[in-house]
């Protein structure tokens, strides 16, 4: 999540659970859309209309060496090495995190379904989607400050989202959301283990991933692949997914694996994503394939095996159809990455599942931030009474760095690092106990694994009692 130092206790108490909390969007009832005192129709966060760039360009990194900052510390954790700030893109980690619900429509067809075999393919295309805003994304995000917020409320989209830095030492940061028609909950926590190889840094996943499709009484839960930037000393960054992800649908018993492949040594297998579903009694029901930087496709298991054995066997290249170059992404593979020959092969009579957003034409010079992405630190006039003051929008540092302000965001960003560890201290001293304000931890109900679960009450807009971080 970050690299930023702070000797925060890692120790900390349990909330009173409170059931999950649900929209209730009456007309009488709702402030959250519709007309207020005669003025035109508005959101919960104040935007109707979402910004399209940054106020400021991205800062060139050219001048600036990783390895003078990482040459004592291979094999060592990250999470407590300081780093400056020109390794940082102007968004907190909570914020990152909030990009997993740039595709919700993935979710929405999947609650859509009737067949559970279909479900179980856009949960798959769902998961995979999470992690495809990250290509090309070398800039870290701002470690959250512990005690640190993000809401988004998406009416456009039919969501909403909150998350909290529930720990400093170890950084986890917890997130609940929920859709705006009651249809779903999407919830977890995150604690990313950092870890500098020499050329690489890898961010090995922790924490457990759950959706909840509510009309059909389904869970679903996975964890995330390992994330590996690599040519961190000299050369071009450049960034891979690999290890192998288990979604388990937990009513139905259907499983889908997914291996994401470590790109090789002489990168045939960069970005490629294989896997299948299963049901219960093990056996295959699709075979899914593709790349996590283009599209997802599936087809039937008898289809894919024919055509690997006609692969192996030398058969002729099939000429190319009107499908087959649908299949070509907007976005061609980077010049400093491993030399890939072809985007993915189509296997006639496959579905597609899942396709990456085109991003902004100006997105190498905005930190090669989607449109969504984008979107997430926008602070419009009205929106600071709104919000808690713990949300990332008001950190100063980010704020500043989003405006191209570098040196002012730098002295912000050790003044609220050196803030923490004073009140760590302070803590520390008077003996009082660090207490998480919307999450406590608990026990994951279809796992069985801990888990940091939501305890309700956040969209009450009651924070008096938040701590004063900023």
């Amino acid at each position: 999540t970050g690299f930023d130092s702070d000797n925060s206790s890692g120790e900390f108490s349990e909330a009173n659970h409170k059931g999950p909390e649900m929209l209730d969007l009456e007309p009488h009832q709702s402030n959250r859309t519709g007309k207020h005192n005669g003025e035109t129709e508005i959101q919960e966060n104040g935007i109707k209309r979402h910004r399209t760039s940054l106020p400021a360009p991205m800062f060139s990194r050219s001048d600036f060496s990783v390895w003078s900052i990482l040459k004592k510390c291979i094999g060592l954790e990250l999470s407590k090495i300081t780093m400056p700030i020109v390794f940082n893109e102007p968004l907190s980690f909570l914020q990152r995190i909030t990009e997993y619900m740039e595709h919700i429509y993935l979710i929405n067809k999947a609650c859509s379904h009737a067949d559970p075999l279909e479900r179980m393919q856009a949960v798959a295309a769902f998961a995979v989607s999470a992690v495809a805003s990250q290509w090309e994304r070398t800039g870290k995000p701002f470690n959250p400050l512990l005690g640190e917020t993000y809401e988004l409320t998406r009416e456009d989209l039919g969501f909403r989202f909150i998350s909290e830095q529930v720990s400093h030492h170890p950084p986890i940061s917890a997130f609940y959301s929920e859709g705006l028609n009651k249809d779903f909950i999407f919830h977890g926590s995150i604690y990313p283990k950092l870890k500098f190889w020499g050329k690489s840094i890898e961010a090995e996943p922790r924490g457990t991933i759950t959706l909840e499709l509510l009309k059909h009484n389904e869970a679903y839960t996975w964890t995330n692949p390992t994330c590996c930037v690599h040519n961190v000393i000299i050369g071009k960054l450049w960034l891979e997914q690999y290890g192998v992800v288990e979604i388990v649908n937990h009513s139905t018993g259907d499983k889908c694996v997914l291996n994401f492949k470590p790109c090789g040594l002489f990168g045939k297998e960069l970005h490629r994503v294989e896997g299948y579903i299963q049901d219960k009694h093990r056996k295959k029901l699709c075979v899914i394939y593709g790349k996590w930087t283009e599209c997802l496709w599936c087809t039937d298991p008898t289809t894919y095996e024919t055509y690997k054995k006609s692969e192996k066997r030398g058969g002729e290249p099939k000429k190319k159809s009107v499908s087959e170059e649908d299949i070509k992404s907007e976005n061609d593979e980077a010049d400093d990455m491993p030399e890939v020959q072809d985007t993915v092969q189509f296997i006639p009579g496959s579905k597609l599942l899942w396709r990456i957003n085109c991003r902004p034409p100006n997105s190498s010079q905005m930190y090669n931030f989607t449109s969504f992405a984008v979107s997430l630190n926008e602070l419009e006039k009205g929106m600071e009474a709104i919000l808690a003051p713990t949300d990332c929008r008001l950190r100063p540092d980010i704020r500043n760095m989003e405006n191209g302000n570098m040196d002012v965001a730098s002295r912000e960003k050790e003044r609220l690092e050196e803030k923490q560890r004073a009140a760590r201290k302070e803590r520390a001293k008077d003996e009082v106990e660090w207490h998480t304000r919307w999450f406590h931890q608990g026990t994951n109900p279809y796992t069985g694994t801990p888990d940091w679960l939501y305890s309700g009450g956040y969209f009450d807009r009651n924070f008096s009692d938040c701590p004063d971080i900023y």
